[in-house]
């Protein structure tokens, strides 16, 4: 076995999820689940088919979305995995809907910091081992920190 990091390529730091699902129909109903979560929401989908022709079955609402996240499937190149990239729109305002997709196994993330996908390459292919999502931490917060990061998610709309 083969430990390799990929990079998820994504210049405009979009916000993406990336996760595991088990049937070819997932491109479809992760499409559904996510025109139906956001009215006008900009998205583009590619999910590793694992078996069969093995494709990257992809669709969105946008195609430089489309684009994005079939070139991120092809580097990934693991087993049912599939990304979502987002545009205009955050993920905690999909995920729930997401989750619900009966072919849905596992989110590794839901983010827009820059991600690195640690992947085990055998004989037989790739599986996700986990994620790396953004940095480490470099202290706790204090007072101040709460109470900006209070102000921030009222000034956002995310709480009263």
């Amino acid at each position: 076995m083969e430990i390799k990091v990929v990079e998820v390529d994504n210049p405009r730091e979009l916000n993406l999820v990336l996760g595991q699902a088990h049937f070819i129909k997932s491109v479809e109903d992760l499409h559904e689940a996510l025109v139906t979560a956001v009215p006008g929401i900009k998205f583009g989908i590619a999910f590793c088919e694992a078996s069969g022709p093995a494709l990257v079955r992809y669709s969105g609402t946008d195609q430089k979305l489309i684009d994005l996240a079939v070139g991120n499937a092809e580097e990934i190149g693991a087993g049912h995995a599939f990304i979502i990239f987002l545009d205009g729109t955050f993920p905690i305002n999909v995920l729930n809907r997401i989750k619900q997709v009966p072919e849905v196994c596992s989110i590794y993330c839901a983010t827009a910091n820059a991600v690195q996908v640690v992947i085990a390459e055998t004989e037989k292919g790739r599986g996700i081992l986990g994620v790396v999502d953004g940095i480490s931490p470099k202290g706790v917060e204090t007072e101040t920190d709460i109470a900006e990061r209070k102000s921030f998610l009222r000034k956002i709309g995310y709480k009263l």
